[in-house]
């Protein structure tokens, strides 16, 4: 599984890509992104995924529906 960044309420904040243990988020046309071929929702290094601690705006980031 993997996490996904919605563009529509990413604020280009920053704070998920440096928490990121797999560096799957970079920044995109001004919003971030998250590599779903690298994300691994930080199983095995972290209990949840940092990039949830790390943004402050509710519902930015969520599994990724595929």
């Amino acid at each position: 599984m993997a996490m996904k960044i919605d563009a529509e309420l990413c604020t280009a904040c920053g704070d998920c890509e440096p928490v990121c243990p797999t560096s799957a988020i970079s920044p995109k046309r001004g919003v971030y992104v998250i590599n779903a071929a690298t994300c691994t929702e930080c199983e095995g290094a972290h209990d949840m995924p940092q990039c949830l601690n790390a943004c402050m705006t509710d519902g930015c980031i969520n599994p990724l529906d595929l």
